[in-house]
């Protein structure tokens, strides 16, 4: 069991509840926070003293007032308008961490609304029962609306959600937890729409899998520099050391560990340095490594604050602000997408290499009696494709704010979309790391026997699990999509690195 109280939130203990089912429960000093906000909203709407989105409306109407009899039709209301979004659904791991990261925010207690919401968005996340969240529809500024309107149907009763497997609406949701359909008070429909949370979890999910890719694509590209009896020198620590950007460092380390043991680098006797593709590795893919970290942190920061509006202070202070704009996510999210799809890019040259170098002693296109077989030629073009699609989704959407709310919601981050496109990144890239090892390891068979360093040689081996050598021209696509299937899944690299 896991204790929230909006502070001490990590992102190792978010993987354990989105992706082991480890249950959370509310820190009780958090639910005095909780309280205590709740009662400064209360003392707000016994005054009738007017404050945004308490007892106004919203956005450009905002200088409308809202009669207290009518103030539970309001919270109501906002949900059901706002769940507007469309688009595939997001993953049932994205819901996990949207859940998470929404209770915890709230945890905080300044957002002024009861513990009764939060018991049923924690009874959600235990229980196993996702809400149907589509992907689109955010514009990543005044929070995450469509996505978290969609998120709290639920919870009155509305819209639909998936339980192992099933798909059932609202009301079984409610069933299922034994709970009734949530009566909103005054200012809980808006908090509950109102964070950064939907784009929090499309960046979690984006650092997961980068975290796992970005290990496959540096064992994919040693694989290729042993492939091609490259040299080493360019990976080694005195080079690092003169120039100490602590991402080149570590994956010029790695490469070391990697190829250490192996009797093919450092034999080309065909020129006196490596092409960038393979000289570079470190300056590259050191980039990538470091631009994840550095979304790692702002995303630590992040899914503990607070991040609706208006926010509710002990001491009775309501301040409206921007807290809920994404700009600090997106700007983390675009440099890590980019990095990530350069990674791609370099590769596909290495791949190139591999198949277009017989002065290092490979046939064309990593195949016998060619002419008659083509070999590996086309894996050089679906890698091309893929790098191109990521040079599109690389665009920044930051850049690219579109005003909302007649005009009253005049910047918005965009980050959401940032988010998606990056995730997409990461599925060209698994495709073009398995293509890259499935041309090194077919290059290694073609060499004369000769001692493999001990990792790569697992990798290799592990490589061969999935696609047996290529001697003449077969179909590979069904090899290949489980190759791609094992990268994604962290498979390949198991006791590799």
């Amino acid at each position: 069991m896991l204790e929230l109280d909006g502070h001490g939130l990590t992102l190792e203990s978010a993987r354990q509840v989105v992706f082991d089912g480890t249950a959370v429960a509310p820190a009780p000093a958090a639910v005095t926070q909780v309280e205590r906000s709740r009662r400064v909203v209360e003392e707000i709407v016994a005054s009738g003293r007017p404050v945004y989105g308490i007892n106004t409306g919203f956005g450009r109407l905002s200088t409308t007032s809202i009669p207290r009899e009518r103030l539970a039709d309001l919270q109501r209301n906002i949900v059901l308008s706002h769940a507007v979004g469309t688009g595939a659904a997001l993953s049932e791991d994205g819901v996990r961490a949207l859940l998470l990261f929404r209770i915890n925010s709230l945890l905080r207690g300044q957002s002024g609304i009861r513990i009764e919401p939060l018991a049923y968005l924690i009874d959600f996340l235990n229980r196993g029962i996702h809400p149907v969240v589509p992907v689109q529809g955010s514009v990543g500024s005044s929070g995450d609306l469509a996505p978290l309107a969609h998120l709290c149907l639920p919870l009155l009763g509305e819209g639909e959600a998936l339980h192992e497997g099933e798909h059932i609406d609202g009301k079984e949701a409610l069933r299922r937890i034994g709970r009734p359909p949530l009566e909103l008070a005054p200012k809980e429909g808006l908090a509950l729409l109102n964070g950064t949370q939907f784009m929090s979890a499309l960046a979690f999910l984006f650092t997961v899998r980068a975290e796992r890719l970005l290990r496959s694509a540096i064992a994919a590209a040693a694989l290729s520099v042993e492939a091609l009896r490259g040299f080493t020198a360019p990976f080694g620590a005195r080079l690092q050391e003169v120039r100490p950007h602590p991402g080149q460092a570590s994956v010029a380390a790695s490469l070391r560990d990697l190829l250490s043991g192996s009797g093919l680098v450092d034999t080309a006797t065909e020129d006196v340095q490596d092409a960038y593709s393979l000289r570079c590795i470190p300056q590259v893919l050191g980039p990538a490594h470091q631009a994840l970290a550095d979304l790692a942190r702002t995303l630590s920061i992040e899914v503990n604050a607070t991040t609706d509006n208006p926010l509710v202070f002990d001491d009775g202070v309501v301040l409206s602000g921007g807290n809920f704009h994404g700009q600090v996510l997106g700007l983390a999210l675009e440099a890590a997408t980019m990095a990530f799809a350069e990674v791609g890019a370099i590769a596909e040259r290495r791949i190139d290499r591999l198949l277009t170098s017989p002065d290092r002693g490979l046939p064309l296109f990593l195949v016998r009696e060619g002419g008659l077989n083509s070999g590996l030629m086309l894996l050089q073009y679906t890698a091309a494709s893929l790098v191109s699609e990521n040079r599109v989704l690389a665009h920044p959407a930051l850049v690219d704010s579109i005003p909302t709310s007649g005009g009253k919601e005049d910047h918005n981050s965009l980050a959401p979309i940032s988010g998606r496109k990056g995730l997409r990144i990461l599925d060209n890239l698994e495709r073009i790391v398995a293509i890259e090892c499935l041309c090194a390891a077919q290059a290694l068979d073609l060499r004369e026997p000769c001692p493999l360093a001990p990792a790569t040689k697992r990798l290799h081996d592990r490589v061969r699990e999935f696609v047996a050598p290529v001697t003449h021209d077969r179909t590979l696509a069904p090899e290949l999509d489980r190759l791609i299937a094992a990268v994604a899944a962290g498979e390949v690299i198991r006791d590799v690195l």
